[in-house]
């Protein structure tokens, strides 16, 4: 067997050398896909239903449209999940009841609006658990969902969450009605390639009011039933 020279010898140890520091490169500073995406899998951004979809309904504001929020969904038949801020049930005793009277939902948006995925676990866990406890009292059903303020939370308001029993919520769809106050957009935004297992969210405003009745037609037509995120969860 032909030997190889020195100069053969030391290429090949730096080509060797070059691969496996690119390689270390590789595995030390690229993200990896949890990390880089910021994936929990605890965390719900859809549910199973094949023909039910969950209207999202954040409230912080809008006392004065929620009546006719709650006779359009009556209309349709619809039922929601309405994810509230304790400090704004505070002050709506008789809205919360009356939502939750109606049959729909009620979840934790928190109690003062925070950035969660600025908190500490044991301020992660104050946090949801005042709101929790208050609404669970207010509407005289047990809360069982979390969705955080601005959709910022960290592993600490997931842990949090969990030990209190609630499972933390994200959405699929977004209308961003707080943002574009334009009926059409919200419509769109909620309604275009929408399939069963969707969580869309929403907020009471008087736009969103006003496309709420085309958005149930939609889903009317499309075969989809609008339902709670715990049973789209199942």
């Amino acid at each position: 067997m032909k030997k190889l020279s020195s100069r053969a010898v030391a290429a090949l140890t730096n080509a060797v050398l070059i691969c496996v520091v690119f390689v270390i490169g590789a595995v030390c500073f690229l993200p990896s896909v949890s990390a880089a995406s910021g994936v929990d899998d605890r965390v719900y951004y859809r549910g199973n239903a094949s023909d039910g979809v969950s209207l999202m309904i954040n409230v912080y504001w809008g006392e004065e449209l929620l009546d006719g929020f709650l006779k359009v969904l009556d209309d349709y038949g619809a039922k929601v999940t309405f994810f509230i801020g304790g400090s704004w049930a505070d002050d709506h005793v008789d809205l919360v009841k009356k939502m939750a009277e109606k049959g729909h939902e009620i979840a934790s948006h928190g109690y003062f609006h925070r950035d969660h995925d600025k908190l500490s676990l044991q301020a992660n866990r104050e946090e949801i658990k005042t709101s929790a406890d208050f609404l669970s009292l207010a509407s005289g059903k047990k809360v069982r969902l979390f969705a955080p303020p601005s959709g910022a939370f960290n592993s600490d308001t997931v842990d949090a969450a969990e030990e209190l029993g609630l499972r933390t919520i994200m959405w699929s769809k977004d209308t961003i009605d707080w943002r574009d106050k334009d009926a059409s957009l919200c419509f769109r935004r909620a309604t275009e390639e929408v399939k069963g297992g969707d969580f869309i969210l929403m907020h009471p405003m008087e736009h969103t009011l006003k496309a709420l009745p085309k958005i149930l037609e939609n889903y009317r037509q499309k075969g989809l039933f609008p339902i709670t995120v715990s049973d789209n969860i199942g």
